[in-house]
């Protein structure tokens, strides 16, 4: 398929574009971006820095993405976006390159939902089939697993964690990590109120499942157990078969434990960057 640009944008001849790619008017693509094939910028969005992103992606007017991180120690190094395929960025959303920190690449995966006027600061990690609704904001490094969806104008702390289909309600400041399966509310640092089981229900995990994870939430949430303790409760009453999503749901919760302030990404801070540790972070959120 051939490449439509509008005579009113400014393509850099150096950006890489795949087949069928189409370019609105007033759009501007820098020399370092590579877009995938059919996708698709509507009209003024701007694509600047080591941007690359995959295939089929929809950039609604007035996106930004790829500009300098806003971060005051940022001295102008190579950093990325990297994007995936099959995502939707709605009007007005910016996605800011890496700072020179962890590995230095802002990641968003694929088939994401970005709803108008979101923000994606630098170094954060969106996995697949996320959900941003209208004017959440994503501090620095912030992770956000599968499934996940986080309502309109939430503000999510930096080093924060949002575990696999957990759901955080509109207005929220969230300071702390949100465990997977879990639905936060709350305008100031919301409370784990119940399990999402609407989104549990919707990516087809057995009734079954559902209760093992309510049991834990009633453990955990509501009756305060330790740790470990409700960790030998739920293990001794299934022990010839624990579900998965029991497994990573403890697991996140004891990686939040060794964090600090409530986010187990603060044990990222200041250090070198782990080549490993994303491919790990996705295994465990999987």
């Amino acid at each position: 398929m051939a490449v439509h640009i509008s005579p009113l944008a400014q393509v850099d001849s150096r950006a890489e574009l795949g087949h069928g790619v189409s370019i609105g008017p007033f759009c501007v693509v820098g020399p370092h971006v590579r877009l995938g094939d059919g996708c698709r910028l509507d009209s003024h969005v701007v694509m600047v820095g080591a941007t690359d992103i995959g295939d089929n992606n929809r950039f609604f007017p007035h996106c930004v993405i790829g500009a300098e991180p806003q971060d005051y120690s940022y001295t102008g190094a190579p950093t990325r976006v990297e994007i995936g395929s099959d995502n939707t960025f709605r009007e007005g959303v910016t996605v800011n390159r890496g700072a020179e920190k962890e590995d230095r690449v802002t990641r968003i995966g694929n088939r994401n939902l970005l709803m108008a006027n979101c923000h994606v600061a630098h170094n954060c990690h969106v996995y697949d089939q996320v959900v941003l609704v209208n004017g959440v904001l994503l501090g620095g490094h912030v992770h956000v697993h599968d499934g996940a969806i986080v309502s309109g104008n939430a503000v999510v702390h930096h080093f924060a964690t949002l575990g696999t289909l957990s759901f955080v309600s509109g207005g929220c400041r969230v300071p702390n990590d949100i465990a997977p399966y879990m639905l936060a509310a709350g305008s100031d640092n919301p409370r784990i109120l119940s399990v999402n089981v609407v989104g549990m229900q919707r990516r087809g995990i057995s009734a079954a499942t559902i209760a093992v994870i309510r049991q834990a939430h009633r453990l955990l949430y509501r009756e305060h157990k330790k740790l470990e303790e409700a960790r030998q409760i739920l293990s001794a009453e299934r022990a010839d078969c624990i579900p998965i999503e029991l497994m990573r749901l403890l697991d996140f919760i004891e990686r939040q434990q060794q964090g600090r302030q409530g986010r187990q990404g603060e044990a990222r801070r200041n250090q070198p960057a782990d080549p490993g540790a994303e491919i790990q972070e996705r295994r465990r959120a999987a």
